[in-house]
């Protein structure tokens, strides 16, 4: 058991293939803002990209590696399979539209679905890459989200992460880490079993469903590599590590992520987990306005600039090249 429990959800980081794509569809049509433009820390010769609300605030913030060329995932057991976010009430109608005009995938159009006895409006399409994505209408959520792209008018405007769904195997050994050693409470149980990390939060909750053919996922383009869930401080971090190795997980050591800490560790049926700081935030070294406009990278890997610069294609956000992408 533990005496700390995840301040919400903190990111997901998915897979995608040709970023310039990436850019265009998450910012122009999802509407999110591009709040860091950074490279994989692991893998210097792709990008790292961040999206989120205007400041890029925890539990806002969807980030990818698009690796140009990877071959497609296939969802399934062992996966995060659904990654949602929250919109006003009202909203769905318009958004069905809009991403219809763009050309999105829609898997399925507006609809009631019931959730460990919760019921929600939802609707679900794909991103380009083939990534699962749900607009959930929350009535609760009074987050203002980003308000920086003409086509999407304010009051319909992405709020923030609302949850995220794992599918597995056998659902109890993973019910039982969130609950005994993330310390989420449960909701209901079933085929599709609910779990918060607080009710008055917003991007607060993991949804796990049972797989409902056995199949395997694969973990590849249109994927999620990972999800965050949020420490405040270094020191809870620390202390909620030292519980996990105690509980028996290999956990790794904590890893500088130049706007986080970061543990990682993966959960009994196989999706890795991280735990991530608040702190210090993307403006620690670009001014907040201009956020995701430059190619920054970690002190430690500044030596290799021009190298890391002739790996990567240039990119664009908003008509405008990304400085130190070109």
């Amino acid at each position: 058991m533990t005496d700390i429990a995840p301040h919400g959800l903190h990111h997901v980081t998915a897979i995608a293939g040709d970023p310039q794509r990436n850019v265009d569809f998450y910012t122009g049509v999802l509407g999110l803002r591009l709040v860091k433009t950074t490279v994989n820390f692991d893998d210097p010769g792709t990008y790292h990209l961040y999206y989120g609300d205007d400041a890029g605030r925890p539990a806002s913030i969807l980030t990818f590696f698009p690796w140009r060329g990877v071959a497609p995932g296939r969802q399934g057991a062992g996966l995060t399979t659904a990654t949602a976010f929250s919109i006003p009430p009202g909203s769905l109608g318009w958004w069905q539209g809009h991403l219809t005009a763009h050309g999105a995938e829609l898997v399925a159009p507006p609809r009631d679905r019931e959730t460990a006895g919760q019921a929600e409006e939802v609707l679900t399409f794909r991103d380009p890459d083939g990534l699962v994505i749900d607009l959930v209408a929350s009535p609760g959520d009074t987050r203002s989200g980003w308000d920086g792209v003409a086509a999407i008018p304010a009051e319909h405007a992405v709020r923030g992460l609302h949850s995220v769904t794992l599918t597995e195997a056998q659902l109890d050994p993973t019910a039982a880490m969130l609950t005994d050693l993330l310390g989420m409470n449960a909701e209901g149980g079933g085929e599709r079993a609910r779990f918060d990390m607080g009710r008055e939060q917003a991007g607060a909750v993991v949804d796990v469903a049972a797989s409902t053919d056995g199949q395997r996922g694969l973990q590849a383009g249109g994927t999620v590599h990972h999800i965050a869930f949020r420490a405040p401080d270094g020191d809870t971090q620390e202390r909620w590590r030292q519980q996990l190795v105690e509980a028996g997980l290999k956990v790794t050591p904590i890893l500088d992520r130049q706007y986080f800490t970061s543990i990682y560790f993966r959960e009994p049926g196989g999706v890795l987990f991280e735990i991530a700081t608040d702190r210090p935030g993307f403006d620690v070294d670009e001014p907040l306005l201009e956020l995701g406009r430059h190619l920054k990278l970690p002190p430690w890997l500044e030596p290799d600039r021009e190298q890391i610069q002739r790996s990567l294609p240039p990119l664009q956000v908003d008509g405008r090249t990304v400085e130190g992408t070109a």
